[in-house]
């Protein structure tokens, strides 16, 4: 069968598009590859967001010039962020690609998948296995087997706040927010196909509004969560400018809400956000999270963070290090400051950039506290059973699964299974040590649906060879 194979790199915003191009894709009648050398057709959604991103997208296209030098009928198609910024000179720095596609042009890439169908026969396709090697290693494709499991919807598309530091706006758009019933409708879609988790993405999806009624982002996940097939909800990313209390207090009467707010700080410096254009205080950013909190007391807060923006002193880091040093955050996405073309902050940094070793240093520091907080967040689920969904196979141990758990913490344990037990996608795991990327334990049950009784599995065969 003709094959696509999708890449994706960057935030849930990607993701969800990339859950998109596939339906469409499989629309067209392709099947979804799990591995580039198997594929048709190779798409990669890139991200734009910081420096290290944009070098791994043109990294990741160089390579895929082996499989298409291998049989040139493949076809190497680009889009996302970085697909919209450089669209005009894209083509020649990788002059193999077929086609680039914007933030904005998936229903005419999804007509280019269509008419490129009839170019593949429907017998199997693969290119020599030792192009691996060449290409540098597998990527993030989408067709795993437990993907289908997590539901990405986009509620918005775009941003209008132009942070100084932030090339969203620019590649992406002004605020476009969905009409609720194609909000409600995919969701529908795609938990009847599976979804056992549905994730609502924006740039800023608390500051949603419906276009018709004018409805808030509290109405729609009180409308999402009506949904008898819905099982758990979450949502990123959050802008504390649009954090209100009818919020809160909605989260709070939602059971199928999972209890993590995430919410970029990004500096606790108010002149550094002032630079920024973040639009909020600390005092107001806190005063908010406090807000949130008495009527979530449960929910993980996290957050982003950057390290070494343009003008930052020493006395502006040591104030987002105070802010760390409370432990108010469960985990902290931390960076350091990257120039975006075309944002002011990349003029400000070529006038005057934090020298790299100051920022490099400043980042380790923050680290070290943020770690901290962290590590204590994740020590007080030892001992303890938590129901986690199974993403797949860990990364770094194929002998492992690795789950979620509903507040976002990862836990990995030994597998309990030959092949993938899509059925029973909820694993109940006794968690016995933990560190700053998550925890490990033993799973002892899986269960079909998040509220459903789990059954007990049998212990890892290696436990057994022990005995």
């Amino acid at each position: 069968m003709a094959q696509i194979y999708i890449e994706t790199h960057g935030c849930q915003m990607n993701e969800a598009d990339s859950q998109d191009i596939a339906r469409r894709a499989v629309g067209a009648g392709f099947t979804l590859a799990e591995r580039p050398e198997d594929a048709s057709v190779l798409v990669l959604n890139t991200c734009t967001v910081r420096d290290n991103a944009e070098k791994r997208a043109y990294g990741r296209i160089a390579h895929w010039k082996a499989v298409k030098d291998a049989d040139p009928s493949v076809k190497v198609i680009v889009t996302g962020c970085l697909a919209e910024q450089d669209k005009d000179r894209m083509r020649k720095i990788v002059p193999h690609v077929d086609g680039v596609f914007g933030t904005r042009e998936l229903g005419a890439l999804g007509d280019a998948l269509a008419m490129w169908r009839a170019e593949y026969p429907d017998d199997d396709f693969s290119v020599d296995r030792e192009i691996e090697t060449v290409m540098g290693g597998a990527g993030e494709g989408i067709a795993g087997p437990y993907d289908p499991l997590r539901g990405f919807v986009n509620v918005q598309r775009g941003c209008s706040y132009y942070c100084t530091f932030c090339i969203v706006p620019h590649v992406r758009g002004r605020f476009d927010h969905r009409p609720m019933r194609d909000i409600l409708d995919e969701v529908r879609a795609k938990t009847q196909a599976g979804a056992r988790e549905i994730t609502l993405v924006g740039q800023t999806v608390n500051a949603y509004r419906e276009p018709a009624s004018g409805a808030d982002f509290a109405d729609l996940i009180e409308a999402i969560c009506a949904i008898e097939t819905v099982e758990r909800v979450s949502f990123v990313s959050s802008h504390p400018k649009d954090l209100n209390e009818k919020l809160a207090r909605v989260c709070a009467t939602l059971p199928k809400m999972n209890p993590r707010f995430h919410l970029a700080l990004q500096s606790g410096s108010n002149p550094m956000l002032r630079k920024m254009n973040r639009k909020y205080t600390v005092e107001e950013f806190l005063e908010r999270v406090g807000t949130f909190k008495r009527h979530n007391p449960s929910w993980a807060i996290t957050t982003d963070l950057i390290v070494g923006f343009p003008g930052e002193t020493e006395e502006d880091f040591q104030r987002t290090l105070d802010v760390c040093a409370t432990g108010i955050f469960a985990q902290a996405y931390m960076f350091v400051y990257s120039p975006r073309r075309g944002t002011p902050a990349a003029v400000w940094h070529a006038a005057g950039a934090v020298p790299h070793d100051v920022a490099q240093a400043r980042f380790v520091r923050l680290k070290e506290v943020e770690d901290a907080a962290v590590r204590a967040y994740h020590d007080r689920k030892v001992g303890t059973t938590v129901r986690a969904l199974i993403h797949g196979v860990s990364r770094k141990d194929p002998a492992k699964l690795s789950a979620k758990t509903i507040d976002n913490v990862t836990v990995n344990f030994p597998t309990v299974e030959t092949v993938p037990d899509l059925g029973r996608p909820w694993a109940d795991v006794v968690v016995e040590s933990a560190s700053v990327w998550g925890v490990r334990g033993t799973c002892i049950g899986r269960a079909a649906t998040f509220d459903g009784a789990a059954l007990p599995v049998a212990p890892p065969l290696i436990d057994l060879l022990a005995v």
